[in-house]
């Protein structure tokens, strides 16, 4: 009963007949209602949006992945965030579909975007000590679901060589877990993938600014990058293929990867992420951009992609399930260290005495290489425990104290 009102009510957004930033707006205001409840993993409101994926996979004329039946690819939750969000055990899917390649139809191009959300808050939530409240988790990411669900359309209506796989994956805010599912359970060669393009939060450009992560994976990446049509972005380019999004899973299983990003801003993990905050011809922009890249990776053939590991390759996702500082990730950050872009207003950090653009070197006596050995090392501590944070502001390097 309940797949025969969601078809009903997804019948008017035929793709072929929406301007794309109608198109666009209609898909993340629908997925980021508070009606989804903010799509956590596990969840109804999680399952309702996958159906909502699936019928529009099978309305533009993708075929299922999984098998002729469906497009959903189910897993069972685990781990130790999903403990700390009380969905231990639960059911989630992927949202599979393929556009079969008119003349490769064995190499692949994997396009992905992680349609789970941050519910209502707990302990993913960046809204420290506040009550539990929807997280309409409009730019993380129903932006990137709602762009995956365009291209989807453009290349059903014009396929490429190779075949194209449309995952929207679940379980991104819990570590990652439906992309690291969909590779596990790959039967296709990894050498038969050429790339795997990530779209998440591609929904706040501003002043044009667009970075791209995972340059350094492919030894086709800079020079294909220059010769892709921008329009009016302004494109950082980040060589690291390894962060906290979906395709740090392809890229350890040695497949090249780009990850399309527009930015953090201060609704990042909180109630405030909503529809009426993103930019939609910004993000047609981004995804004009994305679909070039595709056809142009399309007709490489795969003897001349050579995949190149980042510097944090190996081990699995690094995930915050403690305590926390309240301050948002510089993810452009090339340097030694953590690099805070902002802080947090009311948060422990601010109260400690961090500022913006602070590099977190050391803590204690764990020096601080990255945001991987960032998030590892503040797993270890627990509520009450105290540590001494160094520093780099300035160029100076300064101590400052914690107590959590």
């Amino acid at each position: 009963m309940f797949l025969a009102v969601l078809l009903l009510q997804s019948c008017d957004l035929s793709p072929e007949k929406k301007e794309p930033i109608t198109f666009l707006q209609e898909h993340v205001e629908w997925l980021a209602d508070d009606e989804r409840g903010g799509r956590l993993a596990g969840s109804f409101q999680e399952a309702s949006s996958a159906n909502y994926i699936a019928d529009y996979f099978q309305r533009t004329g993708l075929l299922p992945y999984v098998d002729s039946e469906t497009y959903l690819q189910q897993f069972v939750l685990n781990g130790p965030m999903v403990q700390a969000m009380g969905k231990e055990n639960h059911i989630s899917r992927n949202v599979v579909g393929i556009v079969e390649g008119t003349v490769n139809p064995d190499r692949f191009i994997v396009v992905g975007a992680h349609y789970d959300g941050q519910g209502m808050g707990g302990i993913i939530s960046m809204d420290l000590n506040n009550e539990p409240a929807i997280h309409n988790s409009a730019d993380d990411n129903a932006s990137g679901t709602a762009g995956l669900m365009w291209l989807a359309n453009r290349f059903a209506n014009n396929p490429a060589e190779s075949t194209i796989i449309f995952a929207a994956f679940s379980g991104e805010e819990m570590g990652l877990l439906g992309s690291e599912y969909f590779v596990e359970q790959m039967d296709m060669p990894v050498d038969s993938v050429l790339a795997m393009i990530n779209l998440d939060m591609i929904g706040r450009l501003d002043d044009g600014q667009l970075s791209i992560f995972g340059t350094g994976t492919g030894n086709i990446w800079d020079s294909l990058l220059d010769e892709v049509q921008t329009d009016s972005l302004v494109i950082s380019q980040v060589p690291d293929g390894m962060s906290s999004s979906d395709h740090a899973s392809f890229s350890r299983a040695g497949i090249p990867v780009l990850h399309y990003f527009t930015n953090s801003h201060d609704d990042y993990h909180r109630p405030s992420d909503t529809s009426d905050k993103i930019n939609y011809t910004g993000m047609k922009w981004v995804l004009d951009h994305a679909e070039q890249v595709i056809r142009m990776v399309d007709a490489i053939h795969p003897d001349d992609i050579i995949f190149t590991a980042s510097s944090a390759q190996s081990g699995s996702p690094a995930v915050l399930d403690g305590v926390t500082l309240g301050v948002v990730p510089d993810y452009n950050f090339n340097g030694t260290g953590f690099r805070i872009d902002h802080v947090r207003s009311g948060s422990l950090a601010e109260e400690s005495g961090f500022t913006d653009g602070d590099i977190i070197v050391r803590i204690n006596s764990e020096n601080i290489a990255n945001i991987f050995s960032y998030m590892e090392t503040l797993n270890t501590f627990s509520e009450g425990d105290s540590a001494e944070f160094s520093i780099l502001r300035d160029e100076e390097e300064i101590v400052l104290s914690i107590k959590f």
